[in-house]
């Protein structure tokens, strides 16, 4: 048996026509760039999270790169990044101009270590951006008191946690901005790239609509220096399609998981742990921990399995980031040494499932 790591086309397969009729609609308006397609899928997006304000960019990158500006971080500036995340959530703080400071992570759940990141708090700390990563949110009430403390602006990275939730609240609705990406492979995936930022600051909503549209709101109308970073009609008209079929799609992913944990449970890897009982996580990645990651990925090729790495570097050890300086952050570096994601996706069959614990246990380092 083949087990992909991704199957995007069993997903589409049923919203054929669907998503047919929504990129008929595009094509009769010519609406291609923002426009009513790009409002109607930020408002109901908004809505989805319970947040005020929603604008749509080009990509999940963007989303970060454009919050940091638009709250004024930039130059001379630090902003505190976990050091197990993808390299985006440090490349926008550089793009900001300002400088991304790694903190450790949690070494049994790999997300941001607050006792580290208090340590890494200086007088040119302006921001923490707490990633909720494989779709598991952090503690988000003790982050928001690190933070409030120390007054910091939060960014939340919620690009890998749509529909995510603590206490009942949506990932992406505690901080200042929230920001996802609708990358394909994404729980709420685009066809192609895509981006948005939640927030219930207004004005931040202004700017940012500002900056990704060239610094206008009214077209030549340049009111100061913006990007082209614009989700197009057509990706939010898919969106809005897909976005009904989220909340089923996450509720199949966490059924996934409990059949991975008891399919694997007793076996020598180590098992992403359980969340709380009031938080919703969404295994956007099913990631398990082996100190023999690398033979053990080479055997379940053989057996047929599709896997990933995320992620192997840690930010503290990044080439792009050397200038920011070389410091040990332990729990980061065991984590990408160890991590091996498993096939994960909402039509992930119960065989396949057993066919990927069966091929684990048939593993001999």
């Amino acid at each position: 048996m083949k087990v992909p790591f991704l199957d995007l086309g069993r997903q589409h397969a049923p919203l054929t026509e669907e998503l047919d009729a929504g990129f008929r609609r595009v094509l009769r308006s010519g609406d291609f760039i923002l426009g009513k397609e790009v409002e109607s899928f930020e408002k109901a997006f908004a809505e989805h999270l319970g947040a005020p304000y929603a604008a749509g960019v080009g990509s999940g990158t963007e989303a970060l790169h454009l919050s940091l500006r638009a709250l004024g971080i930039g130059p001379g500036d630090e902003v505190i990044i976990p050091s197990l995340t993808f390299a985006a959530t440090a490349l926008a703080v550089l793009h900001a101009g300002a400088e991304p400071v790694p903190a450790d992570v949690d070494p049994d759940t790999g997300l941001l270590d607050l006792a580290s990141a208090a340590k890494a708090v200086t007088r040119r700390t302006r921001a923490v951006i707490p990633v909720h990563l494989y779709g598991r949110m952090l503690d988000m009430d003790a982050l928001m008191d690190f933070a409030v403390r120390r007054h910091l602006a939060v960014i939340e990275d919620a690009c890998q946690a749509h529909g995510a939730r603590f206490h009942g609240k949506a990932a992406g609705t505690f901080g200042r901005v929230g920001c996802f990406s609708f990358y394909p492979s994404k729980n709420l995936g685009a066809l192609g790239d895509g981006g948005l930022v939640v927030t219930s600051d207004s004005t931040l909503r202004d700017i940012i609509v500002k900056l990704r549209n060239y610094g206008q709101k009214v077209k030549y109308h340049h009111e100061g220096i913006g990007y082209n970073s614009r989700l197009d009609g057509l990706q939010a008209a898919m969106l809005r399609l897909k976005l009904k079929h989220l909340e089923t799609w996450n509720l199949r992913r966490r059924r996934n998981a409990r059949l991975y944990h008891r399919a694997l449970k007793g076996l020598p890897v180590v098992l992403p742990p359980e969340p709380p009982e009031d938080s919703q996580h969404v295994y956007h990645l099913f990631v398990i921990r082996s100190p023999h990651r690398d033979r053990l990925r080479d055997h379940l090729a053989k057996c047929g399995v599709g896997t990933g790495i995320h992620y192997p570097i840690p930010m503290h050890r990044m080439e792009a980031l050397s200038k920011c300086g070389r410091v040990r952050l332990p729990a980061s570096e065991r984590f990408c040494g160890e991590v091996l994601s498993l096939p994960m996706f909402p039509e992930l069959t119960a065989e396949e499932i057993r066919h990927v614990a069966r091929s684990i246990e048939s593993f001999r380092p």
